[in-house]
């Protein structure tokens, strides 16, 4: 039986119990409240729903949203696949429109994420490199069905199709 069943199960009997109470369970917050439906409120019962502590919803696509997102992180990660190991400066080089700030900073989150490795030499000058994990290679055909999509995309709007 899965977290979830027995959640919903436990959900479904503390209803009967409380108008709104909050059960903690390995990080995952589950709370029953009221949700008002259509004109006439037929809608009583107290519904659950699961969601992370932060108060997001607890969806894939959100997420994937937050490991991957954002206007470099795609970018960053297609960089390194293309050479890996890639040094800091490369990066850099590959998109000049990016700051050395943002560019570190996207760097440090996809390595807290399980993204990529960063590796650092003992070296004059300290040379880094990153370069994508297990859990990074996953992400290689979601990247270049990405990439093939936007050519196809570049195309057809050149010719005036979409």
């Amino acid at each position: 039986m899965s977290i979830e069943t027995i959640l919903k199960f436990v959900c479904s009997f503390l209803v009967k119990l409380a108008s709104k109470i909050e059960v903690f369970a390995t990080g995952t917050q589950v709370v029953l409240k009221k949700i008002p439906g259509m004109k006439k409120d037929t809608n009583i019962d107290l519904q659950p729903f699961v969601k992370e502590e932060t108060g997001e919803y607890n969806c894939p696509m959100t997420k994937v949203l937050r490991i991957i997102g954002g206007k470099w992180k795609l970018l960053i990660l297609n960089a390194i696949l293309l050479e890996c190991p890639k040094r800091f400066g490369a990066l850099k080089k590959k998109m000049p429109d990016i700051t050395q700030a943002t560019l570190t900073t996207q760097l440090r989150e996809l390595e807290r994420d399980g993204i990529i490795l960063r590796t650092v030499y003992a070296e004059s000058p300290p040379r880094v490199e990153y370069k994508l994990t297990e859990l990074g290679l996953t992400l290689v055909p979601i990247i270049e069905l990405l990439n093939q999509w936007g050519n196809t995309y570049c195309i057809h709007n050149k010719e005036g199709v979409l």
